[in-house]
């Protein structure tokens, strides 16, 4: 019993620190007015280190203050180089693949921090500084609360765990690229066609990035119709919270707290959801219409995996 109340107690801090942590981001980001230092990955990555502390996020700390990075700098080239389209998002989510696969990162989110400024049309070259002051305080913070001996003395979990460490890892092989860039090609499709451009929400692609990737161990594969539920309920949390409050550290903390209920309420561990309740915040002027693109964009995604594990996955031949 003991053991299981040092478990909870450590998971309700790790949430308590991602709340501080997105807090302190906002608040940089309203009194500077760089909104591009509110990287909405934070979000994500920010809950997984603080609640995972000896997870594969936590581990990489090198690695989680400079991927991000990178990937933003390739995000900017390519939306200063082209208008957005089919071959703008190849172009930008291939160049972030390449830079996780070649660097071994295990941070997926990085793939968001590349996509980001694609979508929202953000051409300045101040946003990869702006992600590295996010990822850089995050990395340090991190290290910081993992060496604490509370953080030390608590097993988390062992077997959920591993699954997710495992969902961290850089995937093997080649097959799982072929069926992510068929969706990003369907799903840049849909947004062409309906006008709608957070069908291809950038949390998005890392979502997928890890269902192709590790389609035998991820977690909520089973029970497919949660994701785009999880993911809309989050995102109209973060949509009603922004539309309220306006843009500041109080609306990011509630959003953030918001995801946090919903992934609990679901005992889903999706971090790239917390990043859905956090995308209005950096959106202009985002509509209702943001909430039914992400779900419509994470329904197209769960249909075509559930095809994909079950006639085309290596486990499955």
């Amino acid at each position: 019993m003991n053991e299981q109340t040092d478990n909870a107690a450590l998971r309700y801090a790790g949430d308590i620190l991602t709340a501080i942590y997105i807090t302190i981001i906002a608040t940089i980001a309203q009194v500077t007015g760089a909104f591009y230092v509110m990287f909405p990955e934070l979000g994500a990555l920010s809950h997984d280190v603080f609640t995972r502390p000896r997870g594969t996020w936590a581990r990489s700390p090198i690695l989680l203050a400079v991927t991000p990075v990178l990937t933003g700098i390739i995000g900017i080239f390519f939306t200063r180089l082209l208008p957005y389209g089919f071959f703008s998002v190849l172009l930008t989510v291939g160049g972030a693949v390449i830079v996780i696969v070649l660097l071994k990162s295990p941070i997926a989110p990085s793939i968001s921090a590349g996509l980001l400024p694609l979508v929202l049309g953000v051409k300045s070259w101040w946003y990869p500084p702006g992600i590295m002051l996010g990822t850089l305080m995050l990395a340090i913070l991190s290290t910081f609360w993992r060496e604490t001996k509370y953080a030390e003395a608590v097993e988390l979990e062992p077997i959920r765990d591993a699954v997710d460490d495992t969902l961290e890892e850089v995937p093997s092989g080649y097959g799982w690229l072929v069926a992510l860039f068929a969706f990003v090609i369907v799903a840049v499709l849909a947004v062409e066609l309906t006008g709608l451009r957070f069908i291809l929400f950038p949390p998005l692609v890392v979502i997928g990035f890890e269902m192709f990737g590790h389609p035998s161990t991820c977690p909520w594969a089973d029970k497919p119709i949660w994701l785009p539920v999880a993911c809309f309920l989050t995102a109209t949390g973060g949509f009603l919270i922004c539309h309220v409050l306006g843009v500041g550290f109080i609306a990011a903390a509630l959003s953030v707290g918001w995801g946090i209920i919903v992934l609990r309420g679901f005992d889903l561990h999706i971090p790239p959801a917390l990043a859905v309740a956090l995308l209005p915040m950096v959106m202009d002027q985002p509509t209702f219409a943001y909430p039914f693109s992400v779900l419509i964009g994470t329904a197209m995604l769960t249909l075509w995996f559930t095809f994909y594990r079950a006639n085309l996955a290596p486990s499955a031949v």
